[in-house]
């Protein structure tokens, strides 16, 4: 009579569920179908986890997890169930409905609900309908994903239900291909199979491969299909590898393209060589240190936005410190190319010390504002956002550097003394103040360049070391002076680099890379794009 009693409690339970029609129900309500997991043979708790599920209460996949993994057990008193764990010789007993501590109970007090595979299906199941059923997108689509790893037969019914009423493509899509990992570990027959590996082939990714990979060795039709899907995978894949390497070019040339167009500006107006150049970038990434940490002391509620309050002060210090260089060292020195690489060498060095001095010789972390944190998906490509707002933030400083040059006596002043020095000097531009603020621009956007480099990079004292050789390189590459070779330069040897890499290795692609632009000075001296001017032709 027991076994009949259960069946009929369980028919009041379900049709009070329904005439609730409600997505979570009151504690103790729950815990009552729960207590009816300890109750009865195998057969019983299959109906007591069906009962459960027609609950539709958000808590009741967490129960059956437990139950699942052998965490419930009934307590022999009272026949409560409660999550078990090991405590010493006792046993730690927590609600499975709320989560509260419900004490200690003896070893010998308490018996481990059992669950031998029949019901291990139906918990999948019923934990697949809870979820793959719910109503947030976000839940249904982990839900695939998890039977998509798992790939058990069991959910087969439970998907098909899924799938036809679902409304979201995405998650429509990802429910698809679980369904088909499901019905290759199926006995299905060849074709429903060989469907099933074309469903996972038009995922295309790394993932789709090793769920392939298994059937490649198989004789038959079977194996046919999945060594062409897998073939189609790896042609995919490399196509989207390229992509992926691709973007990580225009990240590196953004970067390039920041910390070279100071130094295309100084270079191009007054042919200095300026070895301390990387340490304005160097500076710009200090300035941003210094500005988040007074943020986070005095105003921490503006923490979010200490990296855009950074760029003026990154600007405004490393211009002044390349303006006092010019005024106090280099103005001493024009015409003297050898000796004014020599003495912004010798400045770079002091300039790392006093950082060394002022700051420490570890890095310092400057944190990413949550706007930048995180990344997204293209395909089979991953955009992070920190590189996409450097990509951004270079061309917006590159564009603004243009309008500049352009639209202000400052630029129409430097572009006349970058064609011809004696000539702007006759028509009465104070040559020695434009070269002042020509050097103070360069190192005022390397400032920059340092801000954007700390939310990729080390802020250390070496930060600025690491760019000078490659933004020489570009400089000389795109054609001295001429921006917006600078610009074609750096983009063109951040992607060149990136697509080598992995054939190559970083350094012999560097090597390359180096040798190329020797061999093509060789044949174009002017670089790509050569400025041109009365002073460039004498």
């Amino acid at each position: 009579m027991r076994p009949i009693r259960l069946i009929a409690a369980v028919c009041v339970c379900l049709l009070s569920v329904l005439a609730a029609s409600a997505a979570t129900i009151a504690d103790s309500e729950l815990t009552g179908f729960v207590r009816a997991l300890g109750q009865g043979d195998f057969d019983d708790t299959e109906r007591a986890v069906a009962a459960l599920a027609a609950t539709g209460d958000e808590r009741v996949a967490g129960i059956l997890d437990r139950l699942g993994a052998g965490d419930l057990m009934v307590r022999k008193a009272d026949g409560a169930v409660f999550v078990a764990a090991k405590a010493g010789k006792d046993v730690a007993l927590a609600d499975p409905v709320t989560g509260a501590d419900a004490g200690t109970a003896p070893k010998a007090g308490v018996e481990k609900i059992k669950v031998n595979n029949r019901l291990r299906r139906a918990i999948a199941s019923a934990v697949g309908n809870l979820t793959l059923m719910s109503p947030d997108p976000a839940t249904r689509r982990a839900a695939a994903e998890a039977v998509l790893k798992s790939a058990d037969p069991a959910v087969l019914p439970v998907l098909d239900k899924a799938i036809a009423a679902e409304t979201v493509a995405d998650v429509r899509a990802t429910m698809q291909v679980a369904r088909a990992t499901a019905v290759l570990a199926s006995d299905a027959g060849e074709a429903d199979k060989e469907a099933a590996l074309s469903a996972i082939a038009g995922l295309g990714t790394r993932d789709a491969l090793s769920l392939i990979s298994p059937y490649a060795s198989a004789e038959g039709p079977l194996g046919d299909a999945a060594r062409k899907a897998a073939a189609g995978i790896e042609r995919s894949m490399l196509l989207w590898d390229a992509a992926q390497n691709v973007w990580y070019g225009l990240s590196l040339g953004s970067v390039l393209l920041l910390a070279a167009i100071g130094l295309a500006i100084t270079f191009g107006v007054m042919g200095v060589i300026n070895m301390a150049h990387g340490e304005m970038v160097m500076i710009g990434a200090y300035s941003t240190f210094v500005v988040q940490e007074t943020i986070r002391a005095y105003a921490p509620s503006l923490a979010d936005y200490a990296l855009p309050l950074s760029l003026p002060v990154a600007f405004v210090v490393a211009g002044g410190v390349g303006i006092l260089i010019e005024r106090s060292i280099i103005r001493w020195l024009y015409g003297r190319p050898l000796e004014t690489l020599l003495a912004t060498w010798g400045v770079s060095l002091i300039l790392q010390q006093a950082v060394r001095s002022l700051f420490g010789a570890n890095n310092r972390e400057v944190g990413t504002p949550g706007w930048m944190a995180g990344s997204f998906d293209v395909g089979q490509m991953q955009v992070t956002w920190p590189r996409l707002w450097i990509i951004v933030f270079a061309l917006a400083v590159f564009l603004a550097l243009i309008a500049a040059l352009k639209h202000t006596p400052l630029g129409l002043q430097m572009r006349a003394v970058t064609q011809n020095r004696a000539m702007a000097a006759s028509m009465g531009i104070r040559t020695p103040l434009v070269d002042a603020l020509t050097f103070g621009l360069g190192s005022g956007i390397a400032g920059l360049a340092g801000v954007a480099l700390s939310q990729i990079d080390n802020v250390s004292p070496n930060l600025g070391r690491g760019y000078i050789i490659d933004s020489f390189m570009v400089v000389v590459f795109g054609g001295v002076g001429n921006l917006w070779g600078t610009f074609v330069g750096a983009m063109t040897l951040g992607i060149a680099n990136k697509l080598l890499e992995p054939y190559a290795g970083a350094v012999l692609g560097k090597i390359l890379l180096l040798v190329f632009i020797i061999l093509f000075i060789q044949k174009r001296p002017r670089g790509l794009f050569a400025l041109k001017g009365r002073a460039v032709e004498q």
